[in-house]
């Protein structure tokens, strides 16, 4: 099977408008006059994002929702995405299972399919996506404010454990596997905290890293209390026997938000939890020294490096 034969079989969706056709040199995409664009590409990698072994249902998801997740820390709409998808060999069942799960997850945030590219190589999915936010509304890492309170949404490290135990032999539940598999974007949050937080970032890299970069980009500071941190029953389990808070402070792969909100708009916060039915923790504050402070955490943690 060829290049154009594999996209019109198993990528070429037909969509309720023509923003999702495919066939063109490059996708035309229409936004209203008072939004902006939002856009984040990543990568996944086989044997560096996902062992060998991973369902292609599992793959497919998780490219698109680490995508989707980016848009959800600008409080970004999703509307469309291009696939750049390296195969080492035309593989029918891979690619069905591939496709559905790529198309459900996308019929389910609503983004469009415009377009992408396949070649021949070790296995490796890139995604680009585009989302709109009111203009001059969105989500930024650089508007953080001193006595801003931080949360996190859900709970942080269960990826990170799942991911620890593969590389150790170890088969991770149910639960572990689901978070570091098909972990959920939190699309309707980031949007509800439009007007609400000031900064937001979403953690991928660990909360230690990722919060990081608010402060650097704010220039502020943060004070955080470790035992504030959310976490499951099993990082809970897997503390008590190991004391390893490096875990859930810098494990990464948690695709949850990290934002802050001025106290004035806490009841507000408040609201948008009951609504939306999400756990909101409150974890530490901004301060004024530029310096990240954890009380409780003795030792130095190393979040994930890229190189």
């Amino acid at each position: 099977m060829n290049e154009f034969d594999l996209i019109e079989q198993y990528f070429n969706w037909q969509g309720d408008d023509d923003k999702s056709a495919i066939g063109d040199d490059c996708a035309l995409l229409s936004i209203e006059a008072n939004q902006q664009l939002a856009t984040s590409v990543d990568t996944l990698i086989e044997g560096v994002h996902f062992p060998p072994e991973t369902a292609a249902a599992d793959i497919a998801y998780k490219a698109l929702a680490v995508n989707l997740s980016d848009l959800a820390a600008m409080g970004a709409t999703p509307q469309y995405f291009t696939l750049a998808l390296t195969l080492p060999e035309f593989n029918r069942h891979w690619l069905e299972q591939f496709s559905s799960v790529l198309k459900s997850l996308a019929d389910e945030y609503r983004i469009n399919l415009v377009g992408g590219d396949t070649t021949k190589g070790k296995l490796s999915i890139t995604i680009n996506v585009t989302g709109t936010v009111p203009k001059g509304r969105a989500l930024l890492r650089s508007a953080a404010k001193v006595g801003d309170v931080i949360f996190v949404s859900n709970t942080l490290g269960d990826a990170a454990l799942a991911w620890q135990q593969i590389q150790q032999g170890i088969n991770p539940s149910q639960p572990l596997l689901t978070q570091f598999n098909t972990p959920n974007p939190q699309i309707q949050l980031g949007q509800a905290l439009l007007g609400v937080a000031n900064a937001c970032i979403d953690i991928s890299d660990g909360l230690e890293q990722d919060l990081g970069h608010i402060l650097h980009a704010s220039k502020v500071g943060a004070s955080i209390n470790l035992s504030d941190i959310p976490l499951s029953q099993a990082l809970i389990a897997y503390l008590k026997k190991t004391n390893d808070w490096c875990l859930p402070l810098a494990g990464g792969d948690d695709y949850q938000l990290c934002f802050s909100v001025p106290e004035a708009c806490i009841s507000r916060l408040q609201a948008i939890k009951r609504q939306l039915g999400v756990r909101l923790t409150k974890i530490g504050i901004i301060t004024q020294n530029q310096q990240l402070k954890i009380a409780g955490l003795d030792k130095t943690c190393q979040s994930y490096r890229h190189f």
